[in-house]
């Protein structure tokens, strides 16, 4: 190896050598640079008191420097104390849902028990099971007579017709037991339920025998109410009738049972062809 190679070498070494020197040199500035203060911060601090240097009354004085300078918060006002509800603490979830559940059915059943009053309890509202007027007797006598013997109203559900006034002593003894009945015999009239006492079909009259004839079962009535025919076991039933100031008062509170099989008052025979099968007595 020549002098020239060698001293080449050796440069080159060297300016490798110096580039790692100053890499080395720069990386260690940048790592003593993290954590340190700023120099504009360091010149602020220079007048300012190292705490570390402070005795510990200095620093209880500094402390309390530091304290009153700082605003105190304005005072808050405490609400007045109120007692809780003891029972309102006790109560358990399950003893909620308990007292709610019975609430809420105590209340069921009194509207139904309400419902139920005021569909049974008719009379004060004046429709049927009250005492119903039908108007003035000589005006309800003329109906029934325009009528061929039979009269109808709807809100006592209830038939009306005359009964003669030579049957009252026979009347007497099938009725006399049933007062306010042979109450409205004596004035002439007589109001019978619509139903049939066989299975409560309505019964209509018969315009041409002058009877009451059911449809459904053939049952057969004279024109007060008396059974001559067919399943029924005893007469129509019939209810009260008063006569008051001249207004007939029928009252559909009560149904008095109809007169047994066999009870014929008025001696009415069927006056023409029945209704019910077609043929004639």
């Amino acid at each position: 190896m020549t002098t020239t190679q060698i001293v080449t070498i050796a440069i080159a070494i060297l300016i490798i050598a110096g580039v790692g020197v100053v890499l080395t040199s720069s990386r260690r500035e940048s790592v003593r640079g993290v954590g340190t203060l700023a120099r504009e911060t360091r010149k602020k601090d220079r007048g300012a008191v190292d705490p570390e240097q402070l005795t510990g009354r200095q620093f209880e004085a500094v402390a309390k420097a530091r304290s009153a300078a700082i605003v105190a918060a304005p005072k808050a006002e405490v609400e007045p104390w109120s007692p809780p509800d003891a029972e309102a603490i006790g109560v358990s979830r399950r003893q909620f849902f308990n007292r709610a559940t019975v609430t809420l059915m105590s209340a069921s059943l009194g509207g139904f028990g309400a419902a139920v009053i005021g569909f049974l309890w008719t009379s004060s509202s004046g429709g049927f099971g009250s005492k119903i007027n039908v108007g003035n007797v000589d005006d309800v006598i003329g109906q029934i007579r325009a009528n061929k013997g039979f009269l109808y109203f709807p809100e006592a559900r209830s038939w009306i017709t005359e009964y003669p006034k030579e049957s009252l002593s026979k009347g007497k003894d099938a009725y006399g037991h049933q007062g306010p009945v042979y109450s409205g015999l004596e004035s002439g009239l007589i109001a019978l339920y619509q139903k049939c006492p066989h299975l409560g079909c309505r019964v209509p009259e018969c315009k041409s025998s002058q009877w009451f004839e059911c449809p459904c079962h053939g049952s057969q009535f004279n024109r007060v109410g008396e059974k001559k025919g067919g399943p029924a076991a005893r007469g129509m039933d019939r209810f009260g009738v008063s006569v008051t100031n001249g207004n007939v008062v029928i009252d559909t509170g009560t149904v008095f049972g109809g007169p047994p099989i066999g009870t014929n008052t008025t001696g009415q025979e069927a006056e023409g062809p029945h209704c019910v099968g077609g043929g004639s007595h």
